[in-house]
Formats: structure tokens, C-alpha cells, sequence
């Protein structure tokens, strides 16, 4: 089977620089393209890094037809500033690099989303999750589009959240608590969900496909 060429937006965020680990070592990924905006240093020549500007991405050239794409771009309120700063990474940014990854040959498409996305919700941030969600289905992958929902995130985070880290402390001791159709509201590790997602991304699927945090967990 011949390995797989993959493209990365959000390289450098939590599940982003888990899922390069994870591909690195995957022997069904030959090419690991990162699209950057800063440079970064990789040990394996597997990877290939092109820095480039959201705003101007058309622009770019991968110069390799694409087989899957990872979408793990995303910030958060308070880092972004303001509504519309947090809709132009979580929304218009995803939604481009989609275009973007379509135009260049990718069949799959995977998107790091967020339990509970729901384009109707009164919540702002479900609501831009669950609207990018609809954006990028439209596009119409020739393969299939696969969504993940993770729920709250563990692992190592550049910067510090003390309001998360509360939340994660809470969580992992009532865990047990969480079970039937609540298992799916457990925190999960960052890197966990970059296994679901490498995996995903080299097996076939027809269509749409939605992985919640319970389903990762397992997948």
C-alpha cells in the first residue's frame, strides 16, 4: 500500500504537536506537510514545513498532491481578544485551509472540533464549532470528512489556563462518575486524540463520520 501524503494546519497547538508525533512515526504517512506561521524544528525528514500567512493562503504552494488533511487550528476567547479574532481562526482559517487542502488533491478531510458543536447553540464558541462544522461539509470531500468532539483536554500546554487546569483537576477525580451516555464528557488526553486522528486518516470511511470523546477514546 503506498504511504500516504498528509497536510497539518495548527502544527504547534495542543493536539496539533501530538498528532506530529504520532504521524513521524506512523509508517502509513510518507510526507507530513506543516503549514506554520513561525518556524519550527523537526528530527525526522519526513517532515517538510512551509510558513505561511492565513490571510494570504492561496498563495501557496505545497508542490505534492495531497491525500488527508488535518484541521487542528483553533485559539480560544481570551487568547483571541475578541469575537470576531476567535471567528477568523475557528471559523474563516479552517474554512480556507479546507478550500485549500481540497484544491490540492485531498480526498480526506479531518477536523479537530469540540464536544458539544452545534451551529443553532446560544453558546458562541459551540455555535462557531458548529458552524464550520456545516462550512467545511459542503465542500464535498471525495472520500469522507471526519469531525472530532473532543471533550476537555489533557496534556501540555504552552500556556498556562488556570480556570482549565481547575476544570482538569475536577474532572480526572470524578471521571469515574461519568459513565453510560455521560462517558463522553471524561477528559481525554491530547495525545489520545491524535491516535484516533492519524488512525482515522489512513483508513476508509464513506461520507461523514463524527467522533465524540467516548468514541475517540476507543477508536
Amino acid at each position: 500500500m503506498a504511504q500516504l501524503t498528509a497536510i497539518v494546519a495548527g502544527s504547534t497547538g495542543l493536539i496539533g504537536s501530538y498528532l506530529v508525533d504520532v504521524l513521524q512515526e506512523d509508517k502509513r504517512y510518507g510526507e507530513v506537510i506543516l503549514l506554520n506561521r513561525s518556524a519550527k524544528i523537526f528530527n525526522s525528514n519526513k517532515v517538510r514545513e512551509i510558513l505561511v500567512n492565513f490571510d494570504e493562503l492561496e498563495n501557496t504552494e505545497v508542490k505534492a498532491n495531497i491525500d488527508v488533511a488535518f484541521c487542528c487550528l483553533g485559539t480560544t476567547m481570551k487568547k483571541a481578544g475578541s469575537k470576531e479574532a476567535f471567528y477568523k481562526v475557528d471559523f474563516t482559517y479552517c474554512l480556507e485551509f479546507a478550500k485549500f487542502a481540497k484544491s490540492n488533491g485531498a480526498k480526506r478531510f479531518i477536523l479537530v472540533s469540540s464536544l458539544g458543536a452545534d451551529a443553532k447553540s446560544s453558546n458562541f464558541y459551540l455555535k462557531v464549532k458548529g458552524q464550520i462544522e456545516e462550512a467545511i461539509e459542503q465542500l464535498g470531500f471525495e472520500s469522507f470528512y471526519a469531525i472530532m468532539r473532543p471533550s476537555m483536554l489533557l496534556g501540555d500546554r504552552k500556556e498556562s489556563r488556570l480556570g482549565e487546569a481547575v476544570g482538569k483537576a475536577v474532572m480526572t477525580t470524578f471521571d469515574f462518575l461519568l459513565v453510560g451516555p455521560f462517558k463522553k464528557y471524561r477528559a481525554i488526553h491530547g495525545k489520545k486524540v491524535a491516535a484516533a486522528i492519524a488512525k482515522a486518516g489512513a483508513n476508509n470511511f464513506d461520507g461523514k463520520v463524527i467522533f465524540e470523546s467516548d468514541k475517540i477514546a476507543v477508536y
